[in-house]
């Protein structure tokens, strides 16, 4: 092994260690905090969950694509056709998250996972009146209020419940398929960052990182939970705007403001999207340039869902500023900011896994070689787009963790990420396409995930 190489490697074991250092302190200084102070308000700090080590019917099938995603994903990956790799990866990538969920069995890993209390179909009933119920949202916000809306309800716009309710009307209806819809919509989201890093910086680095996108950590939590489906809405609004600012697409542009609009309407948190939306218009800035008029349809999409819900009634700013009353009013009001500020982020290593920390040490040296570039006469900084690939896969992965880390300082998001941060964290996980021997890092994320969902029973 080169001496450079090994070098690297090195250092990328130590950023691997050091995510593994903060995910032991907030386990350790957690439970020293639930157990003295019962503030934090979860079973497993720093995770929502319980210890209950157990075996399922999706144990065999998860090792088996595991297996197979380590052994054969990063050849597989460099070999098939591009219009092949993207199904590929959709259906492993359905797979794994189906089979984790599994391990848990059909019943608490699919089917009942959303009919819960706090759930979306504990509501269906009292939307009979779509109109009167969105008129009528906010006066149930908060905790005082008369028949408020259970916790998931009430911490998110209409539009996340009122996909629930359509599955229902047309004859979708339980736990299971709402599951489905979860599951099915959420593995979709690993082909639109690939989309998107393909558009924005080069084929090669995007099918470097396919094997890990397919095989993330995070589809533990992402089978089953709703924020598999908003992820999956994010994920193809920056995926569009990529296609639409790199190939001059108006139909792009337009579907991206659209689905923007209802990713806004799915999730408060997720209005941080707008950062990496602008990262997106400056490194396809010169497609922009050259075809100013793909802003009209994108901010004519955007401005649909908005529009719609404001004439039915809705109000999102007064529903967001009850909210926030709502979460203090609540756990959120309890558990303690000066934890959850840092122990948010080894909730983000555990649905990243440690090749994404490794990853992001890469991505910052690609950075830093890019700034100090620029200060060289005989390297003259150009347009972004024909920036290095790196470096705009490197800005690409650099604003989603600013986002994930302004959420994370707002303290609107104390525990819970590892399902909230979803959205975030896929796009992350890009950064590995700069890591050498993706096999063994490949074969870590693996474990992790497998370990993670045989040793507790996640919940939410």
């Amino acid at each position: 092994m080169r001496p450079g190489r090994s070098r690297g490697l090195r250092r990328d074991l130590y950023a691997a260690g050091a995510a593994a250092l903060l995910v032991t302190a907030a386990v350790l200084i957690g439970r020293h905090i639930q157990d003295t102070h019962h503030t934090l308000r979860v079973g497993w700090p720093p995770l929502l969950g319980t210890w209950g080590p157990h075996l399922g019917p999706g144990t065999p099938a998860a090792v088996l694509v595991a297996t197979a995603v380590v052994t054969h994903g990063p050849a597989l990956s460099a070999r098939l056709r591009w219009r092949s790799l993207l199904p590929l990866a959709w259906g492993t990538s359905l797979l794994w998250i189906l089979s984790l969920a599994l391990i848990d069995g059909w019943q608490r890993g699919v089917a009942v996972r959303l009919t819960t209390h706090n759930e979306y179909l504990s509501v269906i009933d009292r939307f009979h009146d779509i109109p009167a119920g969105l008129r009528d949202f906010t006066h149930h916000i908060l905790l005082h209020s008369p028949d408020n809306w259970p916790v998931h309800i009430a911490g998110h716009p209409p539009a996340a419940t009122l996909t629930f309710v359509l599955l229902d009307r047309i004859g979708l209806r339980g736990g299971g398929w709402a599951g489905v819809w979860c599951i099915t919509v959420g593995a979709t989201a690993c082909v639109a960052v690939l989309v998107a890093v393909r558009a924005l910086a080069d084929e090669r680095l995007a099918r470097r990182a396919a094997p890990f996108l397919v095989l993330a950590p995070a589809a533990v939590w992402m089978g089953t939970s709703a924020d598999a489906y908003f992820a999956a809405a994010a994920a193809w609004t920056v995926a569009l705007l990529a296609l639409a600012v790199t190939r001059g697409s108006l139909t792009a542009a337009g579907a991206s403001g659209l689905l923007f609009g209802l990713t806004c309407y799915l999730s408060y948190g997720l209005t941080l999207f707008a950062l990496i939306a602008a990262a997106v218009l400056v490194l396809g800035r010169h497609g922009l340039r050259r075809r100013p008029a793909l802003l009209l349809p994108w901010l004519a999409g955007l401005a649909v869902v908005p529009t719609a819900f404001t004439l039915a009634g809705f109000d999102w700013w007064e529903a967001y500023h009850l909210l926030v009353t709502r979460y203090y009013q609540g756990a959120g009001g309890v558990r303690p900011y000066g934890y959850w500020v840092w122990a948010n982020l080894a909730c983000t290593v555990l649905i990243t896994g440690l090749a994404t920390a490794a990853g992001l040490r890469r991505t910052g040296a690609v950075l830093v070689r890019r700034r100090d570039a620029r200060t060289l006469p005989a390297a003259p900084a150009g347009p972004a787009d024909r920036a290095p690939a790196d470096a705009r896969l490197g800005l690409l992965v650099g604003v989603a963790l600013l986002a994930l880390l302004v959420a994370d300082l707002s303290g609107m998001s104390k525990a819970e990420t590892e399902r909230i941060w979803l959205p975030f964290a896929l796009w992350l996980l890009p950064a590995c396409a700069f890591l050498t021997r993706p096999r063994a890092w490949l074969a870590a994320q693996a474990v992790l995930a497998l370990l993670l969902n045989h040793l507790l029973m996640t919940g939410w």
